[in-house]
């Protein structure tokens, strides 16, 4: 009998202590956020090849700006059946090294950065990314969340895919998104039919569409688009319109 109690109390003695509650608690904390960033992973890859070939159906920018104003203006228009002039205007006035970067502008930061902040230096790849997976606004967790889904976004679709899904989702006036509609509610005409004017003063409005107008533009939009004009003429001439270009 001694000896079972004997041998009873070193099996007793060698186990394992229970961890205390609250380090089970933060491990279990552990495992749910590394869970749920693992899930956002997968969503987000799912969701860009998804959209190699299917157009994203509605963005947080349209659906917040269609609840709060009743309703927005939006047609989708492949990249075909928009004026190339169009194109190489928004990348012109937005990105002009569109084509030469993977996604970030390196050397734009350090413009940026040396500016004390006051210049943007998000490519049409970041302003993409924040369009389709992300929300507007200024904050140190949606500019990391952007940085970290442009490679990716860069990797799996082409730079004119890229380019049409912008020119389809960026907001062009208040309650307009795209360029389709951008078209007919300044010009009365359509993506296709934009002259290079048209365009330019289109692109002049992008940075701040609800208080610019392209339709009746200020000496400034004007200045801004005539600016637009010669970039577009500029990167058509020494091919940095090729990647997105036929």
């Amino acid at each position: 009998m001694a000896r079972t109690d004997r041998k009873t109390s070193r099996k007793k003695s060698g186990a394992r202590p229970a961890d205390p509650p609250g380090q089970r608690l933060w491990q279990r904390v552990r495992r749910l956020v590394l869970r749920a960033a693992l899930g956002l992973v997968a969503l987000v890859l799912v969701l860009t090849v998804l959209f190699t070939v299917v157009n994203p159906p509605v963005t947080y920018t349209i659906w917040s700006e269609s609840r709060r104003l009743g309703g927005v203006d939006r047609d989708w228009v492949a990249i075909e059946a928009i004026a190339p002039v169009m194109a190489r205007s928004a990348v012109a006035a937005e990105d002009a090294n569109f084509c030469l970067h993977w996604g970030i502008d390196v050397a734009a930061v350090r413009q940026a950065i040396d500016g004390g902040g006051q210049r943007g230096a998000s490519t049409i790849t970041q302003q993409v990314v924040k369009n389709v997976f992300l929300w507007q606004g200024r904050s140190w967790l949606r500019k990391a969340l952007e940085t970290a889904i442009t490679p990716v976004v860069e990797l799996i679709w082409s730079k004119r895919r890229i380019l049409e899904i912008y020119l389809n989702l960026a907001e062009m006036g208040p309650g307009v998104f795209g360029v389709e509609a951008a078209a007919r509610h300044h010009f009365g005409t359509t993506a296709a039919k934009l002259s290079p004017t048209q365009a330019a003063r289109i692109a002049a409005i992008l940075p701040a569409p609800r208080s610019r107008s392209a339709g009746k533009p200020t000496s400034a939009v004007r200045s801004r688009a005539a600016q637009i004009m010669d970039g577009a003429a500029t990167i058509r001439a020494d091919g940095r319109a090729a990647c997105f270009e036929d």
